[in-house]
């Protein structure tokens, strides 16, 4: 199939993926739109986690507020420029992830700030949930690492299914952004607030 410009235009504003990249993508997959962005979300995720490690310091803190004033969220997003910082789509993925903070609750950026206590303890629970099982001792553990990543999707913000596109988790959507503006970008802190609710 034939790579025209329009595909390769396309799949770029989908993705924010520079133009050679994209192509690349189409004719690695026979022009195929979903498989070309699963290649390029790898290869941009790749390159996020290679800026991961430098100092972001830079970055603004994001608001948003819902049902009239009954659940608002901050959120401090921090990147490594002020012209980052001051970029529309850096602004726009602020407001996006209060908004999915709003709608899905999380309790902590990621699993490796998820206290020890509260994962031994959710270990537990799983072990009870399955009973005595008769599987062999690696099974089990698999079994048990299994629903305890479905905890982590549920009360950890970057493994959580993006609320506007849940084939995607959050940490890829920031990867996206970190691919498309070459500098890494952390969430620093969040809180949600809720009337209420302690």
């Amino acid at each position: 199939m034939e790579i025209t410009a329009d595909k390769v235009k396309e799949l770029r504003e989908r993705t924010g993926i520079g133009m050679m990249e994209c192509k690349s993508a189409l004719a690695e997959c026979g022009c195929d739109m979903d498989k070309a962005i699963e290649i390029l979300r790898k290869k941009g995720y790749a390159r996020a986690e290679a800026k991961s490690s430098r100092a972001a310091k830079e970055g603004l803190v994001g608001s948003y507020i819902h049902m009239n004033g009954r659940i608002g969220v901050l959120i401090e997003v921090n990147c490594e420029s002020d012209f980052v910082a001051r970029n529309c789509e850096f602004q726009e993925l602020a407001k996006e992830l209060a908004m999915q903070i709003a709608a899905a609750k999380p309790r902590y950026i990621s699993s490796s700030d998820v206290p020890e206590d509260i994962v031994a303890k959710e270990k537990e629970i799983i072990k009870a949930q399955l009973g005595d099982m008769k599987k062999p001792p690696e099974i089990m553990e698999k079994i048990v690492q299994g629903k305890l990543g479905k905890f982590f999707e549920e009360v950890c913000l970057l493994d959580q299914p993006y609320i506007r596109e849940d084939k995607i988790k959050v940490r890829d959507l920031i990867a996206q952004l970190v691919a498309k503006m070459g500098e890494n970008i952390k969430i620093g802190r969040f809180a949600r607030f809720e009337i209420g609710q302690d």
